[in-house]
């Protein structure tokens, strides 16, 4: 069975709030979950602060047994340092105009 760490969403529209937790990879988004592991909150609050709340033991315990974090979690657990930060994607060629790139 393959484990996943990622976001389970919840809130209304327009105003997500996320569950970080471990899931079979093959159950639904907001399905069923084997652990809670922290919350996310995208929406910054009034001092401009995004709420992040990390179950750390428990991440680096499902992390040490082989569950895959998703590109979001694992880029949330790269900037907090329970993961190495995940690279950035440089493409030269894009950082060209179009009309100015030869085309091959």
């Amino acid at each position: 069975m393959v484990v996943r760490i990622r976001l389970q969403r919840f809130g209304r529209k327009h105003s997500p709030f996320y569950r970080m937790v471990t899931a079979n990879a093959k159950a639904p988004r907001d399905g069923k979950f084997l652990e809670l592991l922290g919350t996310y909150n995208p929406i910054p609050n009034s001092a401009g602060n995004k709420e992040i709340r990390l179950k750390t033991d428990r991440l680096k315990y499902w992390i040490s047994v082989g569950a895959q974090p998703s590109d979001r979690v694992a880029w949330i657990l790269g900037k907090f340092g329970i993961l190495p930060p995940v690279p950035t994607r440089f493409s030269p060629e894009r950082s060209v105009p179009k009309k100015d790139r030869e085309n091959e």
